[in-house]
């Protein structure tokens, strides 16, 4: 990589964008960021100051926040940057870090999802034993492992593009640095590499795919056989709305993956919009989904606005 240190390479964006769009664009980008963080923050906040939150359920979503902050973050104000400021320019370091953390977090979110449907698995089919099979302990446990083999997976392919030369074109045409924009630039043959990336992409997507999908199937089993149990219903409701997130993570970014796989010819603008969307409004409605609908996150946000206020506030009640 040292040998590399003078590559630069220049953020586009939305490369067909017309100019005179710029600026409502990247005004879009930065309400989703403001709105991101400011939901995704308040959430870590929230359940790190209420000890009562600390169950394994809430310590699963802080660690689906934190990575969703931290994606934001790493590449949001960059590409907002660009279009302000015109510092569209990246260095080959700072491109591999953010091709890094692009893949590390987003594989990260993908196991988060996947230990997500493990823990509403239990606590349906096993609600009597939940608090003694899925401790904090546990927990906390299996989220450090997360981290680790997340990252294990990304560093992959960094250490693998830091190896080509990059003597050609240096514009990226998407919003960061991601395998696909960052790959076409190498001069070389990349198709071992574009294999490999396509491979390790399934794994991490279609392996924990696999498992919710299977996870909710035994969970509509279970609520099927217990149609008079209203508790398990109410829990059912929810686990229906989080089927929302899993849908925009899963399905866009499989067929991407799976279009670029097999040389599948669509719009390159058509190709970065998608990408956009499936990766940032995800980050936004994940703390409605998962926090807001929860009867504890209510119950405590109602509490808060009573004493601010002094407002008589009915919590309604959602069952996780």
């Amino acid at each position: 990589m040292a040998n590399q240190s003078d590559v630069m390479f220049i953020l586009i964006g939305f490369p067909g964008l017309p100019e005179m769009y710029h600026t409502v664009v990247s005004c879009i980008l930065f309400l989703v960021y403001i709105a991101a963080l400011s939901a995704n923050s308040a959430v870590i906040l929230l359940i790190t100051w209420k000890e009562h939150l600390h169950q394994p359920m809430y310590i699963i979503v802080v660690n689906l926040a934190l990575s969703d902050v931290l994606f934001d973050t790493i590449t949001l104000p960059k590409l907002i940057a660009k279009y302000w400021f015109g510092a569209s320019g990246m260095t080959f370091s700072a491109c591999m870090f953010q091709l890094f953390c692009v893949h590390y977090l987003g594989s990260l979110d993908s196991f988060i999802i996947m230990f997500m449907a493990l823990d509403r698995y239990v606590a349906i089919s096993r609600p009597l034993r939940y608090s003694t099979i899925i401790t904090k302990r546990l927990t906390v446990l299996i989220s450090v492992l997360l981290w680790v083999l997340a990252a294990l997976t990304s560093l992959v392919n960094v250490v693998w593009h830091s190896q080509f030369p990059y003597c050609g074109s240096r514009k990226i045409n998407n919003c960061f640095c991601v395998n696909m924009a960052v790959m076409v630039l190498a001069c070389g043959d990349i198709s071992l590499l574009k294999q490999t990336v396509y491979y390790i992409a399934m794994v991490v997507l279609l392996g924990p795919l696999c498992y919710i999908i299977i996870s909710y199937v035994l969970i509509i089993v279970k609520v099927c056989s217990s149609v008079k149990n209203e508790s398990l219903q109410k829990a059912f409701y929810t686990c229906v709305t989080h089927l929302f997130i899993i849908f925009m993570y899963y399905g866009p970014r499989v067929f991407v993956y799976t279009a670029y796989q097999v040389n599948l010819v669509f719009s390159l603008d058509f190709s970065v919009l998608l990408l956009c969307l499936y990766t940032y409004l995800p980050h936004v409605f994940n703390p409605i989904i998962f926090c807001l609908r929860t009867q504890e996150i209510r119950e405590v946000i109602g509490k808060a606005l009573r004493r601010k206020f002094g407002l008589h506030i009915e919590v309604g009640v959602v069952h996780t």
